[in-house]
């Protein structure tokens, strides 16, 4: 990120510590410690938000699992031989399509951004984990209308029907609880940038002027 660091609100805090969360556990299966972390998790069982549901039911499922166990489960969820049974990629939920355009259309916003692709990282970069993870980044970092714009471009279109794949796939007993936390979470963060009235500079990744604009690559094609 090439952004000043800004002031970061209780509430945006909040909101990137939940993304990095979600991005640990569908990066991989949790470790011990995260679901010490989880089982330990405070949540006040009067409140009936979704959110709230979520938070106790994640917390139940976190005692009940190990994470040897969770390692099995998340190869067949996310791996699988051959494949799993859920393809985590932004592509694959807006087009059908592995490495498609939307891939490509990432790829050239996340190098505006000033982010850079480790080299030990074989995932593409529209695994939902990796978004989940540059999402914790903006919000700590960026402006609203960088937040909103990737959110908007990459995420917003697709990731209700991702949570409601992951929580109805055969395998899925500790990851139905994160898909359910997931999806409670992002109903909230749709609803967040709903609220913002803000003017997408033309030169903002994913702003409707830079949509229509072909790129030279898209020209040359």
């Amino acid at each position: 990120m090439t952004e000043q660091v800004r002031e970061v609100s209780e509430n945006d805090q909040l909101r990137a510590d939940i993304y990095h969360l979600l991005a640990a556990l569908l990066r991989s299966q949790p470790s011990a410690e995260l679901l010490e972390f989880l089982q330990n998790l405070e949540v006040d069982a009067n409140d009936d938000s979704e959110m709230a549901k979520a938070w106790l039911a994640l917390k139940l499922a976190a005692g009940q699992f190990s994470s040897d166990q969770l390692e099995d489960e998340y190869f067949n969820i996310f791996l699988g031989v051959g494949s799993g049974e859920i393809l985590p990629y932004g592509s694959w939920f807006m087009t059908g399509s592995l490495m498609d355009k939307p891939l490509a259309l990432l790829r050239q916003d996340l190098m505006q951004l000033g982010f850079e692709r480790e080299e030990e990282v074989k995932e593409p970069e529209d695994h939902v984990a990796a978004l989940c993870e540059v999402m914790g980044i903006l919000i700590l970092e960026a402006p609203g209308y960088r937040q909103l714009a990737f959110y908007q471009r990459h995420i917003g279109s697709w990731i209700e029907r991702f949570c409601d794949t992951l929580a109805a796939t055969p395998s899925a007993a500790f990851y139905a609880t994160v898909a359910q936390l997931a999806k409670a979470f992002f109903a909230i963060e749709a609803n967040e940038f709903e609220q913002l009235s803000l003017d997408i500079p033309v030169n903002c990744p994913g702003s409707e002027a830079e949509k229509i604009t072909p790129t030279t690559s898209e020209l040359a094609s």
